[in-house]
This record gives structure tokens, sequence and C-alpha cells, in this order.
């Protein structure tokens, strides 16, 4: 495996903020709690191994039996979700304890020269106690909140519907549908099941047409050809059209991009095909993921709308899929594409990184407009990392094109 410096300071860095992380954790939840040695050994022994695991799971399971890692890598994608919560609530409930600790102090400093002042005198019971009890809310709220995103991952996607006027559209396919899957993320935790339910989910919608806008997977087709053969039972009057996400490049684009095709998915890569009847028609316009070039992938494997739209009739009604919503206002506004469907942001998937998305991508879910143009950016149909889904519910979408 070839590391580069910007790699290996990425990992060093977060490989610190780990381990800091865990022996915060520690300190709050078993040095502070009791004083009993094997209960503060326990602790340390536990929180070592975690932040092990969590700062070891990008090359140790490489090294392993596929089950084992499987299993390693779970139960890091797991721990690393209770984890956040946890630190979450430790660090609130911490706060709110040294803000009341603050204005104890400010009470006494501000009281009157000529009243007594008594000097505070430390409780160690009653210390001990507020520890104690701060580190068993803690726990109940950050498994609570992980019980409840873990539930809302494995459970179906919420459907959500959307109608959208589609520049140069024949009056013909007006009321034509698109059914939307992103970032479905198939690997070691979704699996076949998953995809059964989803497959299910997009035929009982009777789409005309489904799309998917990449990280279809996270593996190798040898591992997950199982669970992805899940698609040959997608049904819809035109078909089934793929494009790959930054994913795919790290589990193989052109395998996949085979693998799809003889499962009967059309994959576009910077090409575009024609939707409807000669006489009543639109063009589905697909391109590669756009960060592929920067990751060093030739142009021909990377996004390329030019590519995509040589030889199309700009005045005729287009339908963009692009895995990220980056370059829509630079690139697919300025080619004529009346609709991009998008997803790669996952919505930010669980709170709090849901806020740090929405301030980072100024298209971070949901359907914009500018102009007589719009994209819609799904919250994903799976998720990637954590299996949580927490004021981000999981999609599948329903674009009805208007003419």
């Amino acid at each position: 495996m070839r590391f580069t410096l910007q790699s290996l300071i990425f990992f060093g860095t977060m490989s610190l903020i780990v381990v800091l992380g865990h022996v915060y954790l520690y300190r709050r939840l078993f040095r502070d709690t009791a004083k009993h040695p094997h209960w503060r050994r326990a602790g340390v022994v536990l929180m070592g191994l975690l932040a092990t695991l969590m700062t070891s799971w990008w090359f140790v399971p490489r090294l392993l039996p596929q089950e084992t890692a499987s299993v390693l890598s779970q139960l890091n994608w797991f721990w690393m979700g209770v984890a956040t919560y946890l630190l979450l609530a430790v660090l609130s409930l911490g706060g709110l304890r040294t803000l009341s600790g603050w204005l104890e102090r400010r009470r006494v400093e501000e009281t009157p020269v000529a009243a007594p002042v008594v000097e505070p005198v430390v409780d160690e019971a009653r210390r001990q106690f507020l520890a104690r009890t701060t580190a068993g809310v803690a726990v109940a709220a950050a498994g609570g909140m992980a019980g409840y995103g873990v539930w809302r991952a494995f459970h179906p996607p919420v459907v959500n519907e959307v109608a959208v006027k589609l520049p140069g559209l024949p009056k013909a396919l007006d009321g034509f549908s698109i059914i939307q899957l992103s970032d479905v993320h198939v690997g070691p935790l979704i699996q076949r099941r998953f995809m059964d339910a989803v497959v299910a989910q997009c035929n009982a919608l009777k789409g005309d047409l489904v799309c998917i806008t990449g990280d279809l997977v996270d593996g190798r087709v040898a591992q997950l050809a199982h669970g992805v053969g899940a698609l040959n039972n997608l049904r819809s009057r035109h078909g089934t059209y793929f494009v790959t996400g930054n994913h795919e490049y790290y589990s193989g684009d052109e395998e996949w991009a085979e693998a799809l095709t003889r499962m009967g998915v059309t994959v576009l890569r910077n090409r575009h095909v024609r939707i409807g009847e000669p006489g009543a028609s639109f063009d589905l316009v697909g391109v590669d993921d756009w960060g592929a070039h920067r990751s060093g992938y030739p142009r021909e494997r990377s996004y390329d709308l030019a590519a995509a739209t040589a030889g199309r009739d700009p005045s005729r009604a287009a339908v963009l899929l692009a895995h990220q919503p980056s370059g829509w206002r630079e690139h697919a506004l300025k080619a004529g594409m009346g609709l991009q469907l998008s997803g790669h942001t996952h919505g930010g998937q669980f709170f709090p990184f849901n806020l740090v998305v929405s301030a980072i991508w100024e298209h971070d879910a949901g359907l914009f407009r500018e102009g007589d143009s719009h994209i819609y950016v799904s919250r994903g149909t799976g998720f990637w990392g954590p299996p949580l889904r927490v004021a981000a519910p999981p999609e599948i979408v329903k674009v009805t094109l208007l003419a």
C-alpha cells in the first residue's frame, strides 16, 4: 500500500485526535467515577483497545482473513458512532458543570464584605457522585442517540417526491418519473437483504427510469457481487443507469462498470443517451466523479461534461447525472442541463455533522433552483462509516418531470 506525505499527515492527525478523545473518555468515565484500581485498569485496557481499533482500521484488516476483517470493520464503525455521541454528551455535561461552578464562585465573590466568607470545602464524596451522575447520563444519552441512529440507518429509506419543470421537455413526456438511488455503499454492513428491500421500494414506485448517482459500493466485485446483484430485479420502463462516485475508484471503477453492465445496468461514463420515443424524448447525460481527475485518473475516467455532451442538440431537454454537486453552476448550467441529480454529501448523515456539511456545501441536500434549472442533492440511500442516521434520514427520490 502506497502512502503519500499528505496521507501520512492526515492519518497522523486523525490518530492523534482519536487517542486524545479516548484519553478524555477514560478520565471522565473511569478515573473520575471510582478509585478502585481494577476499575481504572479495566478502563485503560478498554479505551486502549478501542483507540487501537480506530487508528489501525485502514491497514490491519488488509492483513487478516476477509471474515475476521469484516467483523473488525463493523465493530470499528459501530464504536466510532457511539464514541462520537459519548464525547458530545460528556463535553456538554462537563460544560454545564463548569458553568455551574463558575456561577457559584461569582456568587461567593459578590457576597458583601461584611458577611463572613466561608472557604469552600472539597467534598470528595459529592465530587464522585457528580462524576458518576454525569457519566451515567452521558452513557444513557449517547446510547439513546446511537440506538435511534442505527435503527434509522438500517430501516427502509424515506421516499421523497419532487416535481421539476424541465426546459424543453416534450408535452408527451409530461409526468415522466425518475427514481434516484445514491450513496448506497454496499459493503460490510449493507448487504443483500438491505438491497432487496430497496429494490422492492423502487419497484413499488413504478418509475419510468431508475438512476444510481454513484458510491454504490465499498469493496471489490468478488466480495460484493451477490449484494449488488439485487439490481437485476429493478423494474422500470426505460431501465437503470449508473454514474461513478469517488468510492467506485477505491473499489475498482472499471471492474464495477463491467460488472454492472453484465447485470443489465447502463453505465454512463462521460456520454449521453436518448430517453423516449423518436418524436418525444430527452437526453440523459452521465459524467464520472468530479474528484477523479484531481486524484490522478486520466481524463477519460474523470468528470468531462464536454465529452458527455459532444454531438448533443443543446435545444433538447437534458438531465445530468453527476455524483457530486460540485460544478453545477460553473459547468452544468452553461451546458444547458435543465436538471442535475447528485448525492455525495449524505446530508451530513448524522448530527452534528449535518450542520458541518450544511456550512461547507452550498447545495448540501434537497432541491435547489437557479433560473429555469434545478439540482437535487440526495442524502443517500445507505450510509458510510458509522451506521447512524440522525437528523438526515436516508432517502429514495422520485422526481417527476413536468413539461
